[in-house]
């Protein structure tokens, strides 16, 4: 019985550490790849950025002398660029996705300036969004690499466990099992040897009894014989005549 439960603990553990590795594959899979999303999304962040920087300052050149600010502040309504959290699912292992649903084409911009100030504006502002819309995407490439860091360090740990602990530990305690088991046939297959070997003996001492005692028996009945013998013998010698 406990031989049979160690055993079926040994095969969920053999189980548990294939699976396990299978989602610890899985994951690093991922994470390579986010990874190297990571490094590109920062590089053309980097490169957005620097040209956002230079379409508000020729932004600012374009309406100079007049500050534009205040007035893009006024037209600003309710916000354009709205995030919504979803997740998306890697081997049981949910990572958080960021992505963009609102409709920034509504947002009012007026155009002003005498050189082609208003284009520069909308240049400004749309190079602002492309920009916002990469750091935005390095933000759930950033939380999703954090969380799988965080789930194949633990998944990495589970089957080390398993590997190193677990199934060792299992393994030696059936060899132990299997070993008494052994070692308790082997003392049950003496004992009944000496058992069959004190049968034996007690058998062959019965039949040596039971030989002696037809053995006496016959001699008894011998001497039985003879003395019958003898006694009819008398018997027919005291009763013969007697011839003067």
């Amino acid at each position: 019985m406990a031989l049979t439960l160690m055993k079926s603990k040994l095969a969920g553990a053999v189980k548990g550490h294939s699976l396990l590795k299978k989602k610890s594959d899985a994951l690093t899979l991922r994470f390579r790849a986010i990874l190297s999303k990571i490094a590109e999304t920062k590089e053309l962040m980097s490169t957005q950025l620097k040209a956002s920087s230079f379409a508000l300052a020729q932004a600012k050149w374009s309406a100079h002398p007049m500050d534009f600010s205040s007035t893009l502040l006024e037209n600003v309504g309710m916000a354009s660029f709205k995030l919504k959290l979803t997740s998306d699912n890697v081997a049981g292992v949910h990572l958080p996705n960021f992505e963009q649903f609102s409709d920034t084409s509504k947002l009012p911009v007026e155009l002003h300036g005498l050189a082609r100030g208003g284009q520069q504006i909308q240049k400004c502002r749309e190079s602002y969004l492309t920009a916002l819309e990469a750091l935005v995407r390095l933000a759930s490439l950033q939380t999703a690499f954090v969380t799988l860091d965080h789930v194949i360090k633990i998944t990495n740990r589970r089957v080390n466990a398993i590997e190193y602990v677990v199934r060792p530990k299992i393994e030696n305690t059936i060899k132990y099992i299997i070993t008494e088991l052994d070692e308790n046939e082997r003392e049950e297959f003496y004992r009944l040897k000496k058992i069959q070997g004190k049968k034996k003996v007690a058998v062959a001492k019965r039949q040596a009894d039971m030989a002696q005692f037809r053995k006496d028996g016959e001699a008894a009945e011998v001497a039985d014989a003879q003395a019958k013998s003898i006694f009819d013998q008398q018997q027919s010698k005291d009763e013969a005549p007697l011839i003067f």
